[in-house]
């Protein structure tokens, strides 16, 4: 596997980036420190006057305009609504600034720990919030940002991989045929379900991307915001045997039917939606192979292994998607 394209943030250099900072008439005070995002760039700044501040830079050609400013203006209503997000700051009534070439937003620093996942008491106050965020999600639609679904996130995915030959030749066919049989088996779970809810969702709502303090959780980086079912925000919670994710699921529903309905038929999805990551995720990665910080992070994706071990996962999540539910359904 290559990566012959321009690295997209070439010329993101420490001087561009606090230039860009200091285009807002900020004064940066010369401390940097790089965070761990992939998707972006995300800087801690000292500044000279005030706390550090969170720089974000948006990869190039990844969102529009219109559609980072939209997943801003729902972050932006959501804290105007006290609920524990960190949305981007106003300068001039901004939220979005650019500079040298490059699109980037700033946040405040906010610290927190990740949260205990396996405490039922974490998992409720989580379930709360999450509750609360799509009360409000459901209100109005995403005009600009896209959904998640099957064609999406499964289908385009599974074609970009074949069609660029990015398999071991001799793991191509495998993976065509278990694809195949996994993409059958999300759209059976979709199936099952029936109509479902569209809202704006967190969309990438794993521990990495909560930060908890004695107050409680807050959530933070909506880059991956799209419409889609309320469990995508809710199946990546859960792990463990069928029996404790079950009893997580009964925790976060607790916290989170306090502010929004729950309709119980979207567990159909639970195993389909982790099969539509797991699709995703591996094209993901092949489209940003030319980011030199791809390689140095995930270099065993471009090892046989990971192919081998991606279509056993898929196999695995074929005999899932076809057993019961967490709950009994109606």
């Amino acid at each position: 596997m290559t990566h012959d394209a321009t690295p997209p943030f070439a010329g993101l250099t420490p001087d561009a980036l606090l230039d860009a900072v200091e285009s807002l008439g900020l004064r940066a005070s010369g401390s940097l420190l790089a965070l761990n995002s992939y998707e972006n760039r995300v800087y801690q700044l000292g500044m000279e006057d005030g706390p550090p501040l969170v720089a974000k830079f948006y990869r190039p050609g990844r969102w529009s305009v219109a559609q980072i400013l939209e997943e801003h203006a729902f972050s932006l209503q959501l804290a105007e609504r006290e609920i524990p997000v960190v949305p981007p700051l106003l300068f001039d009534g901004a939220s979005l600034h650019q500079h040298g070439g490059f699109r980037f937003a700033l946040f405040a620093r906010r610290g927190g720990r990740v949260p205990e996942l396996g405490d039922s008491r974490t998992l409720e106050w989580i379930g709360r919030f999450l509750g609360r965020i799509h009360a409000l999600g459901q209100v109005a639609d995403y005009a600009q940002r896209p959904a998640l679904d099957i064609d999406s996130f499964g289908v385009e995915p599974v074609h970009y991989l074949l069609a660029n030959n990015l398999l071991p030749p001799d793991l191509c066919e495998v993976y065509r045929g278990v694809a195949a049989q996994a993409l059958d088996g999300v759209r059976r779970c979709f199936d099952r379900a029936g109509t479902v809810r569209q809202l704006r969702l967190h969309g990438d709502c794993h521990n990495g991307n909560m930060l908890w303090t004695d107050d409680g959780p807050h959530f933070v980086d909506f880059d991956d915001s799209r419409m889609g079912p309320a469990l995508q925000d809710l199946w990546m919670l859960l792990s463990g045997s069928r029996e404790e994710q079950s009893a997580q699921l009964a925790d976060v529903l607790a916290g989170y039917e306090d502010f929004c309905d729950f309709n119980v038929r979207e567990l159909y999805l639970l195993e389909g939606l982790r099969t539509l990551r797991l699709l995703h995720y591996s094209a993901w990665l092949a489209r940003r192979w030319h980011d030199p910080a791809f390689p140095a992070a995930f270099p065993w994706f471009a090892q046989p292994r990971f192919w081998e071990e991606q279509i056993l996962s898929l196999r695995e999540q074929i005999a899932l998607m076809d057993e019961p539910p967490l709950w009994r359904l109606p």
